[in-house]
């Protein structure tokens, strides 16, 4: 046995489930709050003033926490439908082996997540489950764990995307947004010339490395669970032909993104990318997952489909809201952010903010709610050091993004959907997060 299936089986042991694992972050978080950060004077108990922040949390990121539930069951539904899953069917045949297959994954996965982040999930996720079919009915040899990770890989580029949390957010600078003076367009974050030549090196380098890694492991018996059946679409009587009617889908999806492309392209005096928010992603996936399934009844049966892969991130979303509550709320996400400021300057700075921002990630993951808390810090220190904003918010989206590799939260759809393990899939993701390691500090270093 080698060195790294040793590995693969120690993490299979010890690992539990995602939500033991988001348990386990909040009374972590609370022990090191109580260490690390002082109470509050007159506030009473420090571990009834953690608790007040606890519950703080949960009314703060209610608003962000839906908006991210909609963005996933949108881009699962849009991902259901017929031009989606006619792309994956259509490659379905170079996938002959567990190398080739790992590296079409990744790649189609990475390229759909730097577009949005929720259609990349699904789409991975959709794609590794139709290869393990695919290998079962033809009797080929697959590592399926492997080609689970493949599919989660866009998790670690979709801050650098279309979809990316901070970048909007500066983008659509609001008052809100303590130490920023003036809005920062995507032009100089997600297009600038140090992303783009890093979002191209990830769609190089990533589905090589997993290539590679396919060739080195050794391919596992699949048991994929069933799927429940698809309810049938009886014909539709009286009302319901409405629910079928394409023409009237056709009309209200075409609405829908005559809004979107009035308020993006038409209204504004000057044409730019400040357009792109979080609400502008979720009427886009909203108006064209209509448009793509063709009629209301067939888009009601994707979203209820879409919302069973989306049931363990809602249960989960409040723990690490109140987790994000206690950071904020004692100054403990301050303490990980001034300790990496006092020991940089302008050359570390950047690195250190992408690696304080990895470790944020694993207590909360979640990009908007950790740009809300660690974004004016970031702020304050690039102005006080003279580094150019731009480059410092987008170290903090590769850091945010790169250590989901290591945090199970947002691979719970996949799970669902592939009907694999957090814990088999984490050996290979650990892989990818090394390999992004690689590319995201070499352009912070040369740029």
């Amino acid at each position: 046995m080698s060195i790294s299936e040793k590995f693969i089986g120690v993490i299979k042991k010890i690992l539990p489930s995602p939500f033991t694992i988001a348990v386990l972050l909040t009374l972590f978080t609370v022990f090191l709050a109580l260490i690390l950060t002082p109470p509050k004077p007159d506030g009473g108990m420090h571990i009834l003033q953690l608790g007040g922040y606890w519950q703080d949390g949960f009314d703060d990121f209610f608003k962000f926490g839906m908006q991210m539930m909609l963005i996933l069951v949108l881009g699962h539904a849009l991902a259901l439908t017929k031009p989606f899953t006619s792309l994956i069917n259509s490659t379905l045949k170079y996938c002959t082996s567990t190398a080739n297959a790992a590296l079409l994954v990744t790649f189609i996965t990475v390229a759909m997540a730097l577009f949005n982040w929720g259609l990349g999930l699904i789409i991975g996720a959709l794609y590794a489950r139709k290869v393990a079919e695919y290998a079962q009915q033809n009797k080929i040899p697959l590592n399926y764990p492997l080609i689970g990770a493949a599919g989660y890989s866009g998790l670690m580029v979709w801050h650098g995307g279309l979809s990316g949390s901070a970048p909007a957010a500066v983008a659509n600078k609001s008052d809100d947004i303590v130490g920023l003076e003036s809005a920062i367009s995507m032009s100089e974050t997600v297009f600038s010339s140090m992303n783009l030549v890093t979002s191209i090196l990830l769609l190089i380098i990533l589905p090589l490395g997993m290539y590679f890694m396919g060739k080195r492991v050794e391919p596992q018996k699949i048991n994929l669970p069933r799927r429940p059946k698809k309810e049938k679409m009886n014909p539709a009587v009286g009302a319901e032909k409405l629910d079928d009617a394409g023409w009237l889908a056709l009309l209200f999806s075409l609405i829908v993104i005559s809004i979107i492309a009035y308020f993006a392209f038409i209204k504004p005096e000057v044409i730019s990318l400040d357009f792109l928010n979080l609400n502008f992603i979720i009427l886009m996936l909203f108006g064209f997952a209509i448009l793509l399934h063709g009629s209301f009844r067939k888009f009601n049966m994707a979203i209820q489909e879409a919302i069973g892969g989306a049931a363990g991130i809602m249960i989960q979303f409040p723990l690490y809201a109140g987790i994000m509550g206690i950071m904020k709320g004692s100054g403990l996400i301050g303490v990980f952010s001034e300790f990496f400021i006092s020991i940089s300057n302008q050359v570390t700075f950047p690195l250190f903010t992408f690696l304080s921002a990895g470790l944020v990630n694993l207590f909360v993951p979640s990009g908007g709610g950790q740009w809300a808390v660690q974004g004016p810090i970031i702020i304050e220190a690039a102005n006080e050091l003279q580094i150019p904003l731009n480059k410092c918010i987008m170290a903090l989206a590769y850091g945010d993004q790169i250590t989901n590799m290591l945090q199970p939260f947002w691979a719970l759809p996949l799970l669902g959907i592939t009907g694999l393990k957090a814990k088999e899939i984490l050996p290979y993701s650990a892989y990818l997060l090394l390999l992004g390691l690689f590319i995201f500090i070499s352009m912070l270093l040369i740029f």
